[in-house]
């Protein structure tokens, strides 16, 4: 009797010192760049805020927005980073 498998084996791949970096730096400056983001869109609405009281910016739903998405923008943020913290706790905790 012969048995088929239903799944050809993975071919081994070596990966280099080179190939981590460039993850390494690609996470890196993904979070850096979300992190840009969301400094930029809390700068934006200190902006529209002060322009409101100056009067410089009369619609007031411009003003609501801006805060609502910087709002939104850094409580993702605090929300994601209270997951990695508990993820890395997790793992340290975890026995060998």
């Amino acid at each position: 009797m012969q048995i088929n498998p239903f799944a050809l084996p993975l071919p081994v791949i070596e990966s280099t010192g080179e190939e981590k970096k460039n993850v390494i730096s690609g996470f890196s400056d993904m979070i850096r760049d979300a992190l840009q983001d969301v400094n930029r869109q809390q700068l934006q609405s200190r902006e529209a805020t002060q322009q409101f009281l100056t009067g410089e910016l009369e619609d007031i739903h411009q003003l609501l927005i801006a805060g609502e998405q910087a709002r939104l923008s850094l409580q993702l943020t605090v929300q994601i980073t209270t997951r990695i913290i508990d993820a890395y706790r997790e793992v340290a905790r975890m026995q060998i």
